[in-house]
């Protein structure tokens, strides 16, 4: 039986979510720029899907524009961010612990030329909102924060970015990536006061391949693609109806059960702590760990990734951190100033909504079969 312990990386699809794409690619398969019958239908489906993305977001359906994953939003609104306000400064602000789909970009722009501020966490895995205020210049055009770190699973201090941004007189737009946050922390873009937000369906019951990004409303980014016009004319293309049609059915499901689904997370993880710390001291837990569903541990003395291997031969399912980094040491452990044993044994437990007791007791008794049979590391 296998023990999946890993949503924070991908979840699986839910099975209505499954039928919408199907009815979407059998059923109401027009394109949605057609002129005809199928073609209304089609187009009218794709603004309900909207509709229903948008409400469980509180915003308007007009500020949400379908792209293909988070790192895409992450990307669109980071870039398009800097050309809005190009003429106003090259001083950027975002944190050390960002998934690469911002700290990429901006390493780009700094070889074109930008100034770039990393706010380092403390201990906890957080940003203190005194050092967002402390790097904030005149000159400052963007600010990237994401909402919930996705190895850490902390929140970081999103709201107060925006007042201090407000306080401080300049001209920064304020980007959030909230992909590990949609449907696992209560949330809205106006309530954070954002300018952009990310969001992705494969963390949240969809297909790979589609996501959404938040646009202000009074903001016009630059295009992304120039061609037919679709998405209010920002990223031109026929839209991915099936994707849409199962990101809108996964998210309806999510927020309606959210409050249960996360206390069940929250209950897991808890649970998990309780097992992990009586049957194995060794176990440190990393960081605060506010969000519900990301828990990450250390068994100092061991290797991650062999841990992983030896999780994975038994059926049980983890990561030593983002799945992006493909096995590279993770910046964000790095960025805790962790003890070299304690960062080299790290393991991101993350849940999901049918995450079962059971579970976690399997995980429970590999780590104790690991700590009989694998070697320590004398690193």
């Amino acid at each position: 039986m296998a023990h999946y312990l890993d949503h924070a990386a991908t979840t699986p699809v839910r099975p209505e979510a499954a039928q919408a794409a199907l009815d979407a690619m059998t059923r109401n398969w027009g394109n949605p720029s057609s002129r005809y019958e199928p073609g209304a239908q089609a187009a009218g489906a794709l603004e309900g899907w909207r509709q229903d993305i948008a409400s469980t977001l509180r915003c308007a359906p007009e500020e949400l524009c379908f792209t293909s994953c988070g790192t895409e939003g992450d990307n669109w609104a980071i870039f398009g961010a800097v050309a809005l306000n190009r003429r106003k400064g090259k001083h950027i602000v975002t944190t050390a612990i960002e998934h690469s789909a911002v700290l990429e970009p901006c390493k780009e722009l700094e070889r074109q030329g930008y100034e770039i501020t990393y706010l380092q966490p403390d201990r906890s895995g957080t940003i203190p909102p005194e050092a967002v205020q402390r790097a904030l210049r005149q000159d400052t055009i963007l600010v990237s924060m994401m909402l919930v770190n996705n190895e850490l699973g902390t929140v970081l201090p999103v709201g107060e970015t925006a007042r201090a941004i407000r306080e401080s007189g300049c001209a920064a737009l304020l980007h959030c990536d909230a992909v590990q946050a949609f449907l696992k922390i209560p949330f809205a873009p106006k309530e954070l006061g954002v300018d952009f937000l990310s969001v992705s369906g494969h963390k949240i019951h969809a297909p790979k391949g589609i996501g959404a990004l938040y646009i202000r409303a009074g903001l016009r980014l630059p295009p992304m693609l120039y061609g037919g016009g679709q998405e209010h004319g920002l990223r031109p293309g026929t839209e991915p109806t099936a994707q849409i049609a199962a990101f809108a059915a996964a998210a309806r499901l999510g927020y309606a059960s959210m409050a249960r689904d996360t206390a069940h997370m929250q209950m897991i993880k808890e649970y998990a702590l309780s097992q992990l710390s009586a049957r194995l001291p060794q176990v440190v837990q990393i960081g605060a760990g506010d969000a519900p569903h990301i828990l990450p541990i250390s068994l100092p003395g061991y290797k991650s990734e062999v841990l992983v291997r030896f999780l994975s031969d038994r059926g049980i399912y983890v990561s030593s951190g983002s799945a992006c980094h493909k096995g590279k040491p993770s910046h964000v452990f790095a960025a805790l100033r962790l003890d070299k044993a304690v960062q080299d044994g790290v393991l991101r437990l993350s849940f999901g909504y049918d995450t079962q007791h059971s579970d976690i007791d399997a995980l429970v008794r590999a780590l104790g079969e690991a700590g009989e049979q694998l070697l320590q590391s004398m690193s």
